[in-house]
């Protein structure tokens, strides 16, 4: 059994962790941590948890995180880079859903997140948690940072494209949709439900943070810069990220369905579906899958690709549990396997 802790388990990240997590027949939930909620029982906090769980939330100073074998960081960017050296010093490996190591330069960590980086020679040593491109450094990591949600649905949608260098590198445009529980658990006046119900914006056009995440990964599919423009619009539901993804492409003769099958045909987690398709969020909740449509409208060259997560899971805890099985050994859809919640 992999003896596990989370540090952070209130969010919305951690629960969903927690829900997955009590499920899967390879893992012993050691610790769970909260500053907020310590001594409260995790079942009393999620009734939704009550018969799976019988553990109390601890403060992070109390809580013997050494004495497991595999620790997650479901916290707020910032958190999981104070006490990760100590960590995997003492043998642990950890996985962090936060962004404190996705991105390789520290400079433009902390242009971006507005704070020194606490252990910036780790920055190199982070394998990035895509197993679609990292599968086998993820096998060996100590340290796997977990992608961000919209980075995850771009990434998959435009990987074939960029691998193969059928496109203009420098014309790609993301716009993607997210679902409100995106924003975290805490209380913030746009996520109010008369604030974001019956209600549709863009946010960070001048810049957000998973945009420089969703370069990087592309300039290394890519072996060179890319230029992308991305957008993040705010919808009200919620789960879910919607991603449509525009590309020129070089010549009009590649027959793009079969590039996707082909890339895409030992993915467990990634479904391209049949041409003509238009994948809907609703079915990827509570899945670990990112369903993909790619479409060439009158046979131009612009691409329009479709591409579904579920934000929660595929785009955070589903993925990093997967990336758990990865490092230890498990069958990759290990406590995985569940289909979508529809309605």
């Amino acid at each position: 059994m992999i003896r596990v802790g989370i540090v952070g388990g209130t969010g919305y990240t951690g629960l969903e962790l927690l829900r997955l997590l009590c499920g899967h027949p390879d893992v012993q939930l050691q610790v769970v941590t909260s500053r907020q909620e310590a001594g409260a029982a995790v079942a009393d906090l999620f009734p939704s948890l009550r018969g799976c769980t019988d553990l109390r939330y601890l403060p992070p100073q109390r809580a013997d995180l050494k004495g497991c074998d595999l620790v997650f960081f479901a916290t707020p960017n910032g958190t999981a880079m104070t006490q990760v050296p100590d960590l995997l010093t003492a043998g642990v490996r950890v996985i962090d859903l936060a962004a404190d190591f996705r991105l390789q330069d520290k400079k433009v960590w902390e242009q971006w997140y507005g704070q020194p980086h606490a252990c910036p020679e780790l920055l190199a040593e982070a394998v990035y948690g895509l197993p679609e491109v990292n599968r086998e450094r993820i096998c060996k990591a100590q340290l796997v940072a977990n992608p961000g949600c919209y980075v995850t649905a771009v990434t998959l949608g435009f990987l074939p494209l960029i691998e193969t260098g059928l496109v203009d590198l420098k014309r790609l445009i993301a716009d993607a949709k997210s679902g409100v529980s995106g924003a975290g658990r805490g209380v913030a006046s746009h996520t109010l439900f008369c604030e974001a119900g019956d209600n549709f914006h863009a946010y960070g056009v001048p810049g957000h943070r998973h945009g420089p995440e969703i370069s990087q990964n592309l300039a290394r599919l890519a072996g060179q810069a890319v230029e992308l423009t991305f957008v993040p619009h705010l919808v009200p539901m919620l789960r879910g990220i919607h991603a449509t993804l525009y590309a020129e492409l070089k010549r009009k003769d590649a027959d793009l369905q079969a590039l996707y099958l082909r890339r895409y045909a030992d993915e467990p987690f990634v479904d391209v579906m049949p041409p003509g398709s238009h994948p809907e969020t609703r079915s990827v909740r509570g899945a670990n899958v990112c369903r993909i449509a790619v479409h060439q409208p009158q046979g131009g060259r612009r691409i329009v690709v479709l591409a579904v997560i579920d934000n929660l899971v595929k785009g955070a805890a589903g993925q990093a549990v997967q990336n758990m099985n990865l490092m230890f050994g498990l069958p990759e859809t290990r406590g995985l396997a569940a289909p979508a919640l529809v309605p």
